[in-house]
């Protein structure tokens, strides 16, 4: 499966919002060990919203990732944000699996 890995990423500071987003790819590793490939929207978003010149940042940052929400199979929830609560509504609209915790989600034997 294609399971998206959100959390909060925003913060006051660099240091936290750093913080976050280490928290997110530890458990995006983890999703990996498990057989599944891990979508990171903030992963795929953050690069050309830095490099971009955009009208709003965070708008740019949730297109992004919304639309890998909307092609990814499942997702693991690590925080409540106003970002993560987006995403996770893709999910329970089309009825796809939410998980709350890495270990709510099966190991994968087989070719994903």
């Amino acid at each position: 499966m294609y399971i998206m890995v959100a959390g909060p990423y925003s913060a006051p500071t660099e240091k936290e919002r750093r913080e976050n987003l280490e928290r997110i790819n530890r458990a995006a590793a983890e999703v990996a060990k498990k057989g599944h490939i891990p979508v990171v929207g903030v992963n795929a978003a953050l690069p050309v919203v830095l490099a971009g010149d955009f009208e709003d940042d965070y708008a740019e940052l949730m297109r992004i990732s919304m639309a890998l929400a909307d092609r990814s199979d499942a997702i693991l929830i690590l925080g409540k944000s106003k970002g993560t609560d987006m995403e996770k509504s893709v999910f329970e609209r089309k009825g796809l699996k939410v998980y709350t915790d890495i270990d709510e989600i099966p190991q994968n034997y087989g070719p994903n």
